[in-house]
Protein backbone atom coordinates (compact mmCIF):
# COMPACT_ATOMS: atom_id res chain seq x y z
CA UNK A 1 0.00 0.00 0.00
CA UNK A 2 2.83 2.69 0.71
CA UNK A 3 4.47 1.60 -2.34
CA UNK A 4 1.41 2.09 -4.20
CA UNK A 5 0.91 5.68 -2.64
CA UNK A 6 3.90 6.27 -3.45
CA UNK A 7 3.74 5.83 -7.57
CA UNK A 8 0.15 7.71 -7.17
CA UNK A 9 1.72 10.40 -5.54
CA UNK A 10 4.58 10.53 -8.20
CA UNK A 11 2.27 10.06 -11.33
CA UNK A 12 0.49 13.07 -10.02
CA UNK A 13 3.21 15.28 -9.54
CA UNK A 14 4.84 14.44 -12.99
CA UNK A 15 1.05 14.96 -14.34
CA UNK A 16 0.88 18.31 -12.74
CA UNK A 17 4.55 19.03 -14.08
CA UNK A 18 3.73 17.90 -17.75
CA UNK A 19 0.62 20.16 -17.52
CA UNK A 20 2.60 22.89 -16.52
CA UNK A 21 5.45 22.55 -18.55
CA UNK A 22 3.05 22.59 -21.45
CA UNK A 23 1.30 25.49 -20.07
CA UNK A 24 4.14 27.60 -20.22
CA UNK A 25 5.57 26.65 -23.58
CA UNK A 26 2.09 27.66 -25.13
CA UNK A 27 0.71 30.46 -23.47
CA UNK A 28 0.44 31.92 -20.08
CA UNK A 29 -2.23 33.35 -20.92
CA UNK A 30 -4.32 30.38 -21.36
CA UNK A 31 -3.02 28.99 -18.23
CA UNK A 32 -4.84 32.00 -16.31
CA UNK A 33 -8.26 31.39 -17.72
CA UNK A 34 -8.06 27.84 -17.04
CA UNK A 35 -7.51 28.71 -13.00
CA UNK A 36 -10.19 31.29 -13.75
CA UNK A 37 -12.70 29.19 -15.16
CA UNK A 38 -11.90 26.46 -12.71
CA UNK A 39 -13.21 29.17 -9.72
CA UNK A 40 -16.09 29.68 -11.59
CA UNK A 41 -16.93 25.81 -11.27
CA UNK A 42 -15.39 25.86 -7.59
CA UNK A 43 -17.91 28.76 -6.87
CA UNK A 44 -21.27 27.38 -8.84
CA UNK A 45 -20.83 23.95 -6.98
CA UNK A 46 -20.65 25.58 -3.71
CA UNK A 47 -23.12 28.02 -4.21
CA UNK A 48 -25.36 24.43 -4.75
CA UNK A 49 -24.17 22.50 -1.86
CA UNK A 50 -21.79 24.24 0.14
CA UNK A 51 -25.02 25.78 2.64
CA UNK A 52 -25.16 22.95 4.68
CA UNK A 53 -21.15 22.36 5.48
CA UNK A 54 -20.88 26.14 6.67
CA UNK A 55 -23.99 25.92 9.17
CA UNK A 56 -21.61 23.92 10.93
CA UNK A 57 -18.56 26.58 10.93
CA UNK A 58 -19.12 28.51 14.08
CA UNK A 59 -17.52 31.56 12.61
CA UNK A 60 -19.37 31.72 9.74
CA UNK A 61 -23.40 30.41 11.22
CA UNK A 62 -23.26 33.21 14.12
CA UNK A 63 -27.00 33.53 13.98
CA UNK A 64 -30.03 31.09 13.53
CA UNK A 65 -31.94 33.77 11.37
CA UNK A 66 -29.50 32.98 8.26
CA UNK A 67 -31.09 31.46 5.13
CA UNK A 68 -29.91 28.76 2.65
CA UNK A 69 -29.69 31.80 0.45
CA UNK A 70 -27.00 34.16 2.88
CA UNK A 71 -24.99 30.99 2.68
CA UNK A 72 -25.13 30.52 -0.99
CA UNK A 73 -23.61 34.12 -1.14
CA UNK A 74 -21.22 33.57 1.49
CA UNK A 75 -19.71 30.57 -0.58
CA UNK A 76 -19.62 32.25 -4.13
CA UNK A 77 -17.99 35.58 -2.49
CA UNK A 78 -15.41 33.33 -0.14
CA UNK A 79 -13.98 31.87 -3.61
CA UNK A 80 -13.96 35.48 -5.04
CA UNK A 81 -12.20 37.11 -2.56
CA UNK A 82 -9.55 34.21 -2.54
CA UNK A 83 -9.65 34.62 -6.83
CA UNK A 84 -9.41 38.45 -6.38
CA UNK A 85 -6.35 38.09 -3.98
CA UNK A 86 -4.58 35.89 -5.89
CA UNK A 87 -4.77 38.46 -9.22
CA UNK A 88 -4.77 41.10 -7.47
CA UNK A 89 -1.30 40.50 -5.75
CA UNK A 90 0.23 39.71 -9.14
CA UNK A 91 -1.19 42.79 -10.78
CA UNK A 92 0.74 44.79 -8.17
CA UNK A 93 3.31 42.62 -8.60
CA UNK A 94 3.53 42.90 -12.34
CA UNK A 95 3.30 46.76 -11.94
CA UNK A 96 6.05 48.22 -14.66
CA UNK A 97 7.07 45.41 -16.51
CA UNK A 98 8.27 46.41 -19.98
CA UNK A 99 10.60 43.76 -20.98
CA UNK A 100 11.73 40.18 -21.23
CA UNK A 101 14.87 41.14 -18.82
CA UNK A 102 12.51 41.73 -16.07
CA UNK A 103 12.92 38.81 -13.42
CA UNK A 104 9.44 39.22 -12.84
CA UNK A 105 8.76 37.69 -16.69
CA UNK A 106 9.88 34.53 -16.05
CA UNK A 107 7.82 34.40 -12.86
CA UNK A 108 4.51 35.57 -14.61
CA UNK A 109 4.91 32.67 -17.17
CA UNK A 110 6.51 30.21 -14.65
CA UNK A 111 6.03 28.60 -11.37
CA UNK A 112 3.01 27.24 -12.10
CA UNK A 113 3.24 24.83 -9.44
CA UNK A 114 3.84 27.05 -7.03
CA UNK A 115 1.32 29.51 -8.26
CA UNK A 116 -1.41 26.73 -8.24
CA UNK A 117 -0.95 25.61 -4.56
CA UNK A 118 -0.61 29.74 -3.56
CA UNK A 119 -4.17 30.38 -5.76
CA UNK A 120 -6.16 26.91 -3.92
CA UNK A 121 -4.48 28.19 -0.35
CA UNK A 122 -5.81 31.66 -0.62
CA UNK A 123 -9.50 30.44 -1.82
CA UNK A 124 -9.70 28.13 1.45
CA UNK A 125 -7.98 30.54 4.18
CA UNK A 126 -10.69 33.12 2.76
CA UNK A 127 -13.48 30.17 4.61
CA UNK A 128 -11.69 30.68 7.76
CA UNK A 129 -12.29 34.83 7.60
CA UNK A 130 -15.22 36.73 10.00
CA UNK A 131 -18.35 37.27 8.02
CA UNK A 132 -17.55 40.95 8.27
CA UNK A 133 -14.81 41.23 6.09
CA UNK A 134 -16.59 39.23 3.50
CA UNK A 135 -19.68 41.44 3.51
CA UNK A 136 -17.44 44.43 3.07
CA UNK A 137 -16.01 42.59 0.00
CA UNK A 138 -19.52 41.96 -1.19
CA UNK A 139 -19.81 45.66 -1.06
CA UNK A 140 -17.01 46.61 -2.92
CA UNK A 141 -17.21 43.69 -5.70
CA UNK A 142 -20.32 45.75 -6.51
CA UNK A 143 -18.55 48.66 -7.95
CA UNK A 144 -15.88 46.26 -8.92
CA UNK A 145 -18.34 44.49 -11.28
CA UNK A 146 -19.44 47.82 -12.59
CA UNK A 147 -15.72 48.97 -13.40
CA UNK A 148 -15.43 45.34 -15.46
CA UNK A 149 -18.36 46.07 -16.99
CA UNK A 150 -17.05 49.05 -18.24
CA UNK A 151 -13.88 47.80 -19.27
CA UNK A 152 -16.24 45.44 -21.24
CA UNK A 153 -17.72 48.57 -23.05
CA UNK A 154 -14.60 49.79 -23.82
CA UNK A 155 -13.41 46.45 -25.30
CA UNK A 156 -16.56 46.29 -27.39
CA UNK A 157 -16.22 50.10 -29.13
CA UNK A 158 -12.50 48.97 -29.96
CA UNK A 159 -13.51 45.97 -31.31
CA UNK A 160 -16.11 47.09 -33.51
CA UNK A 161 -13.55 50.06 -34.83
CA UNK A 162 -11.06 48.21 -35.20
CA UNK A 163 -12.76 45.44 -37.18
CA UNK A 164 -14.32 48.39 -39.38
CA UNK A 165 -10.69 50.00 -40.10
CA UNK A 166 -9.48 46.97 -40.95
CA UNK A 167 -11.92 46.02 -43.79
CA UNK A 168 -11.99 49.74 -44.64
CA UNK A 169 -8.37 49.63 -45.43
CA UNK A 170 -8.59 46.66 -48.15
CA UNK A 171 -10.11 49.25 -50.04
CA UNK A 172 -11.97 46.85 -52.06
CA UNK A 173 -15.61 46.76 -53.34
CA UNK A 174 -16.13 43.37 -52.02
CA UNK A 175 -15.35 44.41 -48.41
CA UNK A 176 -16.82 47.44 -48.63
CA UNK A 177 -20.02 45.34 -49.78
CA UNK A 178 -19.58 43.34 -46.96
CA UNK A 179 -19.40 45.83 -44.42
CA UNK A 180 -23.39 47.40 -45.81
CA UNK A 181 -24.60 43.73 -45.62
CA UNK A 182 -23.17 43.19 -41.83
CA UNK A 183 -24.48 46.64 -41.12
CA UNK A 184 -27.65 46.13 -42.76
CA UNK A 185 -28.32 42.75 -40.97
CA UNK A 186 -27.06 43.87 -37.53
CA UNK A 187 -30.07 46.81 -37.69
CA UNK A 188 -32.26 43.97 -38.72
CA UNK A 189 -31.54 41.65 -36.08
CA UNK A 190 -31.73 44.81 -33.62
CA UNK A 191 -34.91 46.11 -34.03
CA UNK A 192 -36.41 42.47 -35.02
CA UNK A 193 -35.32 41.15 -31.65
CA UNK A 194 -36.61 44.65 -29.91
CA UNK A 195 -40.16 43.73 -31.23
CA UNK A 196 -39.91 40.43 -29.58
CA UNK A 197 -38.84 41.55 -26.34
CA UNK A 198 -42.21 44.37 -27.10
CA UNK A 199 -44.27 41.11 -26.43
CA UNK A 200 -42.40 39.10 -23.91
CA UNK A 201 -42.16 41.94 -21.40
CA UNK A 202 -44.95 44.18 -22.36
CA UNK A 203 -47.96 41.76 -22.37
CA UNK A 204 -51.46 43.01 -22.82
CA UNK A 205 -53.82 44.09 -19.98
CA UNK A 206 -50.47 44.88 -17.71
CA UNK A 207 -49.87 48.76 -17.26
CA UNK A 208 -45.87 47.32 -18.36
CA UNK A 209 -44.52 51.61 -18.79
CA UNK A 210 -41.12 51.19 -17.27
CA UNK A 211 -40.20 48.25 -19.74
CA UNK A 212 -41.87 50.12 -22.66
CA UNK A 213 -39.66 52.96 -21.93
CA UNK A 214 -36.59 50.64 -22.03
CA UNK A 215 -37.07 49.00 -24.99
CA UNK A 216 -38.49 52.62 -26.79
CA UNK A 217 -34.92 53.85 -25.60
CA UNK A 218 -33.08 51.10 -26.89
CA UNK A 219 -34.68 51.32 -30.64
CA UNK A 220 -33.89 55.45 -30.22
CA UNK A 221 -30.54 55.10 -29.68
CA UNK A 222 -30.33 52.59 -32.53
CA UNK A 223 -31.93 55.02 -34.63
CA UNK A 224 -29.18 57.84 -32.83
CA UNK A 225 -25.77 56.06 -33.59
CA UNK A 226 -26.70 55.73 -37.12
CA UNK A 227 -27.79 59.33 -37.33
CA UNK A 228 -24.58 60.53 -35.88
CA UNK A 229 -22.31 57.85 -37.20
CA UNK A 230 -23.21 58.70 -40.99
CA UNK A 231 -23.47 62.79 -40.50
CA UNK A 232 -20.20 64.49 -42.77
CA UNK A 233 -19.08 65.93 -39.98
CA UNK A 234 -18.18 62.81 -38.07
CA UNK A 235 -15.45 60.60 -38.85
CA UNK A 236 -18.25 57.16 -38.42
CA UNK A 237 -19.46 54.54 -39.74
CA UNK A 238 -22.05 51.95 -39.99
CA UNK A 239 -20.43 49.07 -38.58
CA UNK A 240 -19.76 50.10 -35.68
CA UNK A 241 -23.22 51.79 -35.60
CA UNK A 242 -24.96 48.53 -35.94
CA UNK A 243 -23.09 46.09 -33.26
CA UNK A 244 -23.08 48.84 -30.40
CA UNK A 245 -26.91 48.67 -31.50
CA UNK A 246 -27.28 44.76 -31.50
CA UNK A 247 -25.33 45.00 -28.31
CA UNK A 248 -27.42 47.36 -26.31
CA UNK A 249 -30.27 45.62 -27.34
CA UNK A 250 -28.84 41.90 -25.33
CA UNK A 251 -28.07 44.48 -22.56
CA UNK A 252 -31.83 45.02 -22.51
CA UNK A 253 -33.03 41.57 -22.59
CA UNK A 254 -30.73 40.28 -19.80
CA UNK A 255 -31.95 43.31 -17.85
CA UNK A 256 -35.98 42.75 -18.37
CA UNK A 257 -35.01 39.29 -17.81
CA UNK A 258 -33.66 39.64 -14.50
CA UNK A 259 -36.76 41.61 -13.24
CA UNK A 260 -38.31 39.65 -10.17
CA UNK A 261 -40.39 36.60 -11.07
CA UNK A 262 -43.33 37.16 -9.66
CA UNK A 263 -43.51 40.90 -11.46
CA UNK A 264 -46.54 40.94 -13.79
CA UNK A 265 -44.67 42.45 -16.79
CA UNK A 266 -42.13 39.76 -16.76
CA UNK A 267 -43.38 37.41 -19.51
CA UNK A 268 -40.62 34.95 -19.08
CA UNK A 269 -41.46 34.05 -15.76
CA UNK A 270 -43.03 30.45 -16.65
CA UNK A 271 -39.32 29.40 -17.92
CA UNK A 272 -37.35 31.07 -14.92
CA UNK A 273 -34.72 28.19 -14.50
CA UNK A 274 -34.09 27.84 -18.08
CA UNK A 275 -33.78 31.67 -18.95
CA UNK A 276 -31.37 32.34 -15.55
CA UNK A 277 -29.36 29.48 -16.36
CA UNK A 278 -28.92 30.86 -19.77
CA UNK A 279 -28.52 34.11 -18.46
CA UNK A 280 -25.73 32.87 -16.75
CA UNK A 281 -24.14 30.66 -18.62
CA UNK A 282 -23.96 33.87 -21.49
CA UNK A 283 -22.49 35.93 -18.65
CA UNK A 284 -19.42 33.48 -18.13
CA UNK A 285 -18.63 33.00 -21.43
CA UNK A 286 -18.71 36.52 -22.26
CA UNK A 287 -16.88 37.20 -18.82
CA UNK A 288 -14.04 34.28 -19.89
CA UNK A 289 -14.12 35.97 -23.77
CA UNK A 290 -13.75 39.43 -21.89
CA UNK A 291 -10.59 38.38 -20.17
CA UNK A 292 -9.42 36.66 -23.41
CA UNK A 293 -9.81 39.60 -25.30
CA UNK A 294 -8.35 42.28 -22.86
CA UNK A 295 -4.87 40.12 -22.73
CA UNK A 296 -4.93 39.74 -26.82
CA UNK A 297 -5.69 43.78 -27.47
CA UNK A 298 -3.38 44.86 -24.94
CA UNK A 299 0.25 45.02 -27.16
CA UNK A 300 -2.30 47.47 -29.12
CA UNK A 301 -0.86 51.39 -29.38
CA UNK A 302 -5.07 52.00 -30.49
CA UNK A 303 -6.54 51.20 -27.34
CA UNK A 304 -5.55 52.24 -23.40
CA UNK A 305 -4.62 48.81 -22.78
CA UNK A 306 -0.95 49.03 -24.38
CA UNK A 307 1.99 48.36 -21.54
CA UNK A 308 4.17 51.21 -21.32
CA UNK A 309 6.90 50.26 -23.78
CA UNK A 310 4.50 49.11 -26.20
CA UNK A 311 5.60 49.85 -29.78
CA UNK A 312 3.49 51.74 -32.01
CA UNK A 313 0.82 49.88 -34.90
CA UNK A 314 2.57 49.34 -37.71
CA UNK A 315 6.44 50.96 -36.13
CA UNK A 316 7.44 47.08 -35.00
CA UNK A 317 5.50 43.68 -35.10
CA UNK A 318 4.24 42.62 -31.87
CA UNK A 319 6.00 39.92 -30.24
CA UNK A 320 3.44 36.35 -29.41
CA UNK A 321 3.97 34.80 -26.12
CA UNK A 322 6.09 32.13 -27.95
CA UNK A 323 8.33 34.44 -29.13
CA UNK A 324 8.89 35.84 -25.74
CA UNK A 325 9.55 32.39 -24.57
CA UNK A 326 11.64 31.37 -26.99
CA UNK A 327 13.48 34.86 -26.65
CA UNK A 328 14.15 34.09 -22.94
CA UNK A 329 16.52 32.01 -23.63
CA UNK A 330 19.05 33.88 -24.62
CA UNK A 331 18.10 37.04 -23.78
CA UNK A 332 20.63 39.44 -23.08
CA UNK A 333 21.05 42.86 -20.87
CA UNK A 334 21.98 44.72 -24.29
CA UNK A 335 18.91 43.52 -26.08
CA UNK A 336 15.68 43.89 -24.19
CA UNK A 337 13.02 42.80 -25.69
CA UNK A 338 9.54 44.59 -24.85
CA UNK A 339 6.74 42.27 -23.58
CA UNK A 340 3.85 42.15 -26.00
CA UNK A 341 0.79 43.16 -23.40
CA UNK A 342 0.66 44.37 -20.07
CA UNK A 343 0.91 41.78 -17.22
CA UNK A 344 -0.29 43.89 -14.60
CA UNK A 345 -3.37 44.90 -16.84
CA UNK A 346 -3.93 41.52 -17.50
CA UNK A 347 -4.14 40.32 -14.05
CA UNK A 348 -6.12 43.24 -12.79
CA UNK A 349 -9.14 42.48 -15.37
CA UNK A 350 -8.59 38.64 -13.68
CA UNK A 351 -9.17 40.30 -10.52
CA UNK A 352 -12.30 42.40 -11.55
CA UNK A 353 -13.72 39.43 -13.28
CA UNK A 354 -13.20 37.47 -10.22
CA UNK A 355 -15.72 39.96 -8.80
CA UNK A 356 -18.00 40.24 -11.84
CA UNK A 357 -18.64 36.24 -11.80
CA UNK A 358 -19.23 36.54 -7.84
CA UNK A 359 -22.00 39.38 -8.54
CA UNK A 360 -23.57 37.24 -11.82
CA UNK A 361 -23.62 34.18 -9.09
CA UNK A 362 -24.99 36.10 -6.18
CA UNK A 363 -28.09 37.75 -8.21
CA UNK A 364 -25.50 41.06 -7.20
CA UNK A 365 -26.27 39.86 -3.22
CA UNK A 366 -29.37 40.42 -3.09
CA UNK A 367 -32.00 38.28 -0.55
CA UNK A 368 -35.18 38.92 -2.10
CA UNK A 369 -35.15 36.45 -4.74
CA UNK A 370 -35.32 32.45 -5.01
CA UNK A 371 -31.87 31.02 -4.10
CA UNK A 372 -32.45 28.68 -6.48
CA UNK A 373 -32.45 31.64 -9.34
CA UNK A 374 -29.23 33.36 -10.66
CA UNK A 375 -28.88 37.00 -11.40
CA UNK A 376 -32.82 37.88 -10.67
CA UNK A 377 -33.71 40.67 -8.74
CA UNK A 378 -34.33 44.70 -9.86
CA UNK A 379 -30.54 45.28 -8.72
CA UNK A 380 -29.65 43.08 -11.79
CA UNK A 381 -31.99 44.78 -13.87
CA UNK A 382 -30.81 48.49 -12.81
CA UNK A 383 -27.03 47.60 -13.33
CA UNK A 384 -28.15 45.64 -17.34
CA UNK A 385 -29.83 49.24 -17.93
CA UNK A 386 -27.30 51.38 -16.72
CA UNK A 387 -24.66 49.59 -18.71
CA UNK A 388 -26.53 50.24 -21.80
CA UNK A 389 -26.88 53.53 -21.11
CA UNK A 390 -23.17 54.07 -20.58
CA UNK A 391 -22.55 51.72 -23.37
CA UNK A 392 -24.48 54.17 -25.71
CA UNK A 393 -23.12 57.38 -24.24
CA UNK A 394 -19.63 56.33 -24.54
CA UNK A 395 -20.05 55.12 -28.41
CA UNK A 396 -21.63 59.03 -29.36
CA UNK A 397 -18.83 60.30 -27.10
CA UNK A 398 -16.37 58.70 -29.29
CA UNK A 399 -18.11 59.72 -32.54
CA UNK A 400 -18.41 63.65 -31.46
CA UNK A 401 -15.44 64.00 -29.16
CA UNK A 402 -12.79 64.80 -31.98
CA UNK A 403 -15.61 67.16 -32.99
CA UNK A 404 -15.57 68.70 -29.43
CA UNK A 405 -12.29 69.10 -28.85
CA UNK A 406 -10.39 69.64 -31.62
CA UNK A 407 -6.79 70.14 -30.33
CA UNK A 408 -7.09 66.74 -28.88
CA UNK A 409 -5.77 63.86 -30.19
CA UNK A 410 -7.97 60.51 -30.48
CA UNK A 411 -6.06 57.20 -31.91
Amino acid sequence: MSCLASCCVSMTCGLCTSVASGITKRSARFGYCGMFGVSIIVSWILREVGAPLLKHLSWINTSDNLSDEWFQIQAVLRVSMGNFLFFGILAIIMIGVKDQNDRRDALHHGGWIAKMLVWALLIILMFFLPNFIINVYGVLSKFGAGLFLLVQVLLLLDATHSWNDSWVAKDERKWYLALLAVSVACYIGAFAFSGILFIWFNPSGHDCGLNVFFLVMTIILGFLFAVIALHPKVNGSLLPASVISVYCAYVCYTGLSSEPRGYVCNGLHKKSKAVSTATLIFGMLTTVLSVLYSALRAGSSTTFLSPPSSPRAGDKKPLLESDELEAGKGKTETEARPVSYSYMFFHLIFALASMYSAMLLSGWTSNSEDPNLIDVGWTSVWVRICTEWVTAGLYVWSLVAPLLLPDREFY
